[in-house]
């Protein structure tokens, strides 16, 4: 290889590792904070090095000033940010079930730390964040992450604006889609809950002597780990479709 074609080579290299370093880096699953940062170096190379043959054709030249080049990677920074926090957001409307399903069964103060959102949450919340992590990687989900970083090559070409207001208006629709999947997935519960506070209420009508809550709070736990036990299957499976379908519109698919 010539020496004069190195400095373009590595300029295209390193243009693409923007891109692809700063999506993975915001993924679920490869850009959690109990990942090694090593290792996630170690597959934006990877996968860099895999993309780069590919897209070469699209890559603008090395441009004529330093200001220009920082303005450059700046704005595939910018666009892989955005590719990696899709996944995240749809993620999170796992959360958003769990913390609904825990305060139906009567354990919203049943806290622990979980590692997919870094802060505490309610137990439901830690158990669908940590099995839908699982699912997707199971189920090959996380292929449509990696294959919306080549995709985006032909949708925001290198060296050209990020459309900042198409972005924002992706975003903020991805946000509202993914809560309304959270209360989608965590709608058995709101059914179970709303029959249990019923028969609650007129049992506390009907009978004002009776300790209504201590009786009642260990009936709601059992029914809430009933429904779990019934529906998560369903749900994963449910959230799974869900996934690829926001993911898919999202990128314009």
């Amino acid at each position: 290889m010539p020496l004069e074609l190195l400095p373009a080579d590595l300029f295209g290299f390193f243009l693409v590792f923007a891109r692809v370093g700063s999506a993975v880096m915001m993924m679920p699953g490869f850009g959690e904070q109990y990942v090694s940062p090593r290792f996630r170096l170690v597959i934006a190379a990877a996968i860099t090095l895999l993309i780069t043959p590919v897209i070469a054709r699209s890559l603008p030249g090395l441009p004529a000033s330093p200001l220009l080049l920082f303005l450059l990677l700046g704005g595939e920074i910018v666009i892989g940010l955005f590719l990696g926090t899709i996944g995240r957001i749809i993620m999170s409307a796992l959360h958003v079930a769990g913390t609904v399903m825990s305060f139906q069964s009567g354990l919203a103060n049943a806290l622990t730390f979980d590692p997919v959102s870094s802060q505490q949450a309610a137990m439901f919340a830690l158990f669908l964040s940590l099995a839908g992590l699982v699912f997707v990687f199971a189920t090959d989900l996380h292929h449509l992450m990696l294959e919306a970083m080549v995709m985006s090559y032909g949708l925001i070409l290198p060296g050209t604006v990020p459309p900042i207001d198409d972005l924002a208006q992706v975003m903020s629709r991805l946000v509202a889609d993914a809560f309304m999947l959270g209360f989608q997935l965590s709608a058995p519960f709101i059914a179970v809950g709303l029959v249990f506070y019923l028969g609650v209420g007129l049992l506390a009508r009907l009978m004002p002597q009776v300790q209504v809550f201590f009786i009642a709070l260990p009936v709601q736990i059992f029914l809430g780990f009933m429904a779990l036990a019934l529906s998560v299957s369903a749900m994963l499976l449910f959230f799974g479709d869900r996934f690829r379908d926001l993911f898919a519109h999202a990128l314009g698919g």
